[in-house]
């Protein structure tokens, strides 16, 4: 079944929930005094400085140091620990790198929705800094899928955009905005608090404007308006896993995330992800499955645990997520390691047993090079046919990374949208808690550089380009004008559909 925007948000809010398990225990309202809280920041910028793996890449030092400065000399007095996480984000953020972060405590959030508490109802589709109506769960005639939202209660939407991506750690506006587009509401509500009717300027195809009052609704009622959108257009589930012929005779898989989504409890466990990758490829080989379209859309990503048995179905030659793993020393990074060995303590034979003794050998602040092994293609029987990788905006982390993977070592060809998240990035997030209000700061403590080697950092950018329609479709036209333009691609432009 089809899940709509306000699913989606809901979906993975509920995964960084089964991250953090604890979080319905802490306390958000506890306060701190501004002695407490200045104590934390300055560890907070501190620790960055010394576990980022290039803390000043995006910004310069003078620029980072004066806005430290300018919001240690405001904390002047107690705030709750709410307020300091989104407080101490903001400054996480300023970096403009994805994986140094503060993550927003969505609990509070969901506890004031499900509590009753009202908020803008309408989720964005953005481009170009333009924001368009994508999911309208306000019930209100006059809003159509695809109009322009020009403004919000007199505040121009690139302001109100602008504000609330200050709370986003991201590497470029395109991610910031990617993400916002389940978020939004969330932060107009971080912003304004409870309003109870949002005055909207909107702006039809034909650039006519009107102003439509909208008013803020319940968790309950959105989703009783969210069950006739999900009946009016097309929409991907972000954690459906599919496998099936299309009607061309080409074979179709959607994995799903790479990761246990059935069981947040054995959240890495592969052997049931396993089983359906082969099964789906054994099904194609035996019904003849020349070409294969793997959709990654909407795709949260995950660890190379999952996608490397997939992309060894159909590889070539042997291959890596990156060229370069290069990875910073330092006293966070180690101790960060050390955790995982502590819970775990077999994963000394493994990769975080090989990092504490490169930790141990290198001293902080330096650089090593972690060489990575290469996936051989698979044993037996393989898909030799053809191969399409559809992304999209959405498509992130270890989805982007499979894109990656198969356009640089020629596997196949990409199509969709170009990434938000990065092919060449600054990853491998660790996280090192505040002494007094406890807040985990995640920093990169890597650079990866795709396979190709291109040190820039930047998304995947796709063969073919194929825009996702701004104005929600009844079907699925990016898919349709995927096979189309794999038919051309192979030839058979006399026979496309």
């Amino acid at each position: 079944m089809n899940k709509t925007l306000l699913a989606v948000a809901a979906a993975m809010i509920s995964l960084m929930a089964a991250f953090s398990a604890t979080a319905e225990e802490i306390d958000y309202q506890q306060e701190y005094t501004a002695q407490t809280l200045r104590a934390d920041f300055a560890a907070l910028y501190s620790g960055l400085k010394s576990a980022h793996y290039d803390l000043y890449v995006h910004r310069p030092k003078s620029d980072y140091d004066a806005l430290y400065n300018k919001m240690l000399a405001a904390l002047n007095e107690p705030l709750s620990l709410f307020e300091a996480h989104v407080l101490f984000q903001k400054f996480a953020a300023y970096g403009n790198v994805a994986h140094a972060r503060i993550d927003f405590p969505d609990i509070v959030y969901r506890q004031y929705r499900e509590g009753g508490g009202r908020a803008f109802p309408i989720f964005l589709r953005i481009i170009d800094g333009g924001a368009y109506v994508a999911e309208d769960y306000s019930g209100v005639d006059g809003i159509n899928p695809g109009d322009e939202i020009v403004a919000i209660n007199n505040a121009p939407i690139t302001a109100l955009l602008g504000n609330a991506a200050k709370h986003i750690s991201a590497d470029t506006p395109y991610i910031a905005h990617s993400l916002l587009e389940f978020s939004f509401p969330m932060y107009l509500w971080l912003e304004w608090g409870e309003v109870a009717q949002f005055r909207v300027e909107l702006k039809s195809e034909d650039n006519s404007s009107r102003i439509v009052e909208v008013p803020a609704n319940s968790l309950m009622e959105a989703r009783e308006n969210a069950k006739r959108n999900q009946q009016r257009f097309f929409s991907l589930d972000s954690q459906a896993r599919d496998a099936k012929m299309l009607d061309d005779g080409a074979a179709y898989l959607r994995p799903g995330p790479f990761y246990n989504a059935e069981d947040p409890e054995a959240l890495w466990d592969n052997t049931a992800y396993i089983a359906f990758i082969d099964q789906a490829f054994e099904s194609f080989i035996e019904k003849g499955a020349k070409t294969l379209i793997i959709d990654l859309r909407q795709n949260p990503g995950g660890d190379n645990s999952f996608s490397d048995p997939l992309v060894a179905w159909f590889a070539g030659r042997p291959f890596k997520f990156a060229s370069s793993f290069r990875i910073k020393s330092s006293p966070e990074a180690a101790a960060s390691n050390q955790a995982r060995l502590d819970g775990n303590p077999g994963a000394a034979a493994g990769v975080s047993g090989l990092f504490a003794r490169k930790y141990a050998e290198t001293a902080p602040g330096d650089i090593f090079e972690f060489e990575l092994d290469e996936t051989p293609p698979r044993k037996g029987r393989r898909f030799t046919g053809n191969v399409y990788v559809l992304v999209d905006r959405h498509s992130y982390s270890n989805a982007v990374s499979v894109a990656a993977i198969i356009q640089d070592y020629g596997f196949g060809k990409v199509m969709g949208e170009k990434t938000s998240d990065m092919a060449t990035t600054y990853g491998s997030m660790e996280s090192f808690s505040l002494p007094s209000t406890d807040i985990k700061v995640g920093f990169p403590k890597s650079h990866i550089v795709r396979p190709s080697g291109d040190e820039i950092s930047d998304g995947v950018t796709p063969d073919f380009i194929i825009e996702s329609p701004i104005r929600p479709a009844k079907d699925d036209v990016v898919l349709t004008t995927a096979i189309r333009l794999i038919c051309a691609d192979l030839g058979n432009a006399d026979h496309c559909p």
